[in-house]
């Protein structure tokens, strides 16, 4: 998908459902609506079989799958955030690809978007943690109730070590209270 007018369109439907996550590594992205993404599934896996340094998880995918749906939300970014989005996701190792998918909006409107699909995998439950800032993003943005108990109904792997990341998204989480208290 080619950046139009220096900005492109991103469907986030893993950690990057919530803002705060996003934010600490791509500061132009703004919520643009809450789409679903038809005949796929989420699933979460370990890039060749390796649990997530980052999460100690596994991490969300989307797989092909007649029927089913997944809910995520379209964020649009500056064209600048293109490098740093993808190496969030882990491109340049090769543990995300970036693909284009077509997307649903609520307001019936489909919009083409950039999206990240987790390659060479073995599936395998996600950290607590992780789970919890798909959860926390979900309910941020408001989709569909049912998908937040299916989100909510997520098997983990228990872990209970420390997650860094899960920290700077709690101070991030923390200084958005302050600011708006």
């Amino acid at each position: 998908m080619e950046p139009d007018g220096g900005c492109f369109l991103y469907y986030g439907y893993g950690s990057n459902l919530l803002r705060e996550r996003l934010l600490l590594s791509n500061p132009s992205a703004a919520l643009c609506a809450v789409a679903r993404l038809q005949d796929f599934k989420l699933e979460f896996g370990h890039h060749q079989g390796r649990t997530s340094s980052v999460w100690h998880g596994g991490t969300a995918t989307i797989v092909q799958s007649p029927g089913d749906e997944v809910w995520g939300i379209v964020w649009k970014m500056n064209a600048s955030n293109l490098s740093s989005l993808d190496k969030q996701e882990g491109v340049e190792d090769g543990i995300y690809v970036p693909i284009e998918v077509n997307v649903h909006t609520q307001a019936g409107e489909v919009l083409a978007c950039r999206s990240y699909q987790l390659k060479d995998y073995v599936c395998g439950p996600p950290s607590p943690q992780y789970k919890k800032v798909i959860c926390m993003g979900a309910k941020q943005n408001g989709l569909p109730t049912d998908y937040q108990k299916k989100l909510e109904a997520i098997e983990t792997n228990n872990y209970a070590g420390p997650v860094p990341i899960m920290e700077e998204i709690e101070a991030a989480l923390k200084t958005k209270k302050i600011n708006s208290a």
